[in-house]
């Protein structure tokens, strides 16, 4: 196992059978880079190698967020103006190639790339801490294709678009009304619970449980097949080239509101 430097990887943790993946990056709200998902699905990848881990948590340190998406300054770097297009990564780092449960911990922010994560996963416990939104067009990060269009499966086709367009900020019992997660709990009994769904889920027949999770990946298999499209290029190509990329992660790091009155409508 490599040493990692964002991430933690932990099998058999709390309950034996389960492999933990922790963004360990709490001084930036848990965000990723690309060195950040390639870490994560290298113990991804070790733990669907591994015949004693049955069910795998993703989660994020400390008690302020789960990951509030992208780093916005290496989005800056791979989505600077003039790029051609962003640097090619995995956002879910490689949860939909793994046959076995995986978990998503929700213990706080679950922001942007960290919210679809989440909605990837196989089951998404949360605290009642826990706030769920979408920033895509609030900081001119062009989210396409089939991790966009896959919410419409989980929480219906009217909230999604709400959700990936207004980026408003969802609480623990919305995103549990709306079905974006499974289960909602006091903060300190968050372990607990998780550790309950593995205990549960590692009691079942692991065949199956694979059997089960591929099946219910051809309902987004044609997705990520149409993905292969570059958004980007063909309904936007100069978004890179105008500043449109630029003035939303600015007005982040600046915090201000962004300022797109000046781009074509």
């Amino acid at each position: 196992m490599p040493n990692f430097t964002d991430i933690l990887y932990q099998t058999h943790h709390r309950v034996r059978g389960a492999a933990w993946i922790t963004i360990n990056r709490p001084e930036v709200m848990n965000a990723f880079t690309g060195h950040t998902l390639t870490e994560m699905r290298d113990a991804v990848e070790a733990a669907s190698g591994d015949p004693e881990v049955g069910v795998v948590v993703i989660t994020g340190a400390g008690d302020r967020a789960f990951c509030a998406g992208g780093d916005v300054r290496w989005l800056q770097e791979v989505q600077r103006e003039g790029a051609a297009n962003a640097a090619p990564v995995d956002p879910h780092a490689g949860i939909e190639d793994c046959l076995k449960p995986v978990i998503a911990r929700v213990n706080g922010y679950s922001v942007g790339g960290g919210n679809h994560l989440a909605y990837f996963a196989d089951f998404t416990v949360a605290s009642e801490r826990a706030t769920f939104a979408q920033v895509g067009p609030r900081v001119g990060s062009p989210a396409a294709g089939y991790f966009v269009a896959y919410l419409t499966h989980v929480v219906g086709a009217k909230k999604a678009k709400e959700i990936w367009m207004l980026c408003r900020r969802y609480t623990a019992q919305d995103a549990l009304e709306m079905g974006l997660v499974n289960a909602v709990v006091p903060h300190e009994k968050l372990d607990d619970e998780v550790d309950r769904w593995c205990e549960e889920l590692l009691a079942k027949s692991p065949s199956c449980l694979k059997i089960l999770k591929a099946s219910f990946r051809t309902l987004y298999q044609p997705l990520r097949e149409a993905s292969r499209r570059d958004w980007v290029a063909e309904i936007a190509p100069d978004f890179y080239r105008s500043g449109e990329a630029d003035e939303g992660k600015n007005a982040f790091l600046q915090r201000r509101e962004p300022d797109f009155s000046r781009f074509p409508r």
